[in-house]
């Protein structure tokens, strides 16, 4: 970190036009500047975001930090300001996604649930008979996950080890899905 009188004479230089310097500033305070803003908003891209508007708002405002403050906690406080803003902004959206998803809901509801009520049967009867169609023991398996019986229970109902009743678990889904594909492509 730069002494208080290099930030000084960089200063000055912007005040005598050099927007350029402002860069050097960046410099100094950027990853102190990303390190703040990323411990309260996660993704990257939205941190760099407010990054830079919390920069081009601190070289706007100038005129209004005073010589001799810590530049730092100036910044920081730039940055807070955006962050809130930035969580203020997402919180309208997310509330107008819900809304939006309630008016659909409400207007399309009544008759998509006719519909769900009219094609809900068929897949889970096409599920029993390819349930059916299981040998003894995958069945049993199947089952016993549906009554949510854990592994070790299962494993020691069955005789054998919770690792082989994952491995019966992966076979028999993977023959569910093998039937159930023909049975829709047999529709």
């Amino acid at each position: 970190m730069r002494s208080g009188s290099q930030l000084d004479s960089i200063l000055d230089a912007i005040a005598r036009g050099d927007s350029g310097a402002f860069m050097q500033v960046v410099q100094m305070h950027g990853l102190m500047l990303r390190s703040f803003i990323g411990a309260q908003v996660f993704n990257a891209s939205d941190v760099d975001d407010l990054a830079q508007e919390s920069f081009i708002a601190a070289y706007q405002s100038l005129h209004h930090y005073w010589r001799g403050e810590d530049f730092g906690a100036w910044l920081r406080g730039i940055a807070r300001n955006k962050v809130l803003m930035y969580f203020r902004s997402s919180q309208r959206r997310v509330n107008a996604v819900e809304k939006f998803r309630a008016e659909v809901a409400e207007l399309a509801g009544p008759e998509l649930e006719l519909q769900s009520a009219a094609d809900a049967d068929a897949p889970i009867e096409e599920l029993l008979r390819c349930i059916a169609k299981l040998p003894e023991k995958l069945r049993r398996v199947v089952h016993a996950g549906l009554d949510g019986l854990k592994a070790p229970a299962l494993a020691e109902a069955l005789g054998t080890t919770p690792g082989a009743v994952h491995q019966l678990h992966y076979r028999a889904n993977q023959l569910l899905r093998e039937c159930l594909a023909k049975e829709v492509r047999s529709v």
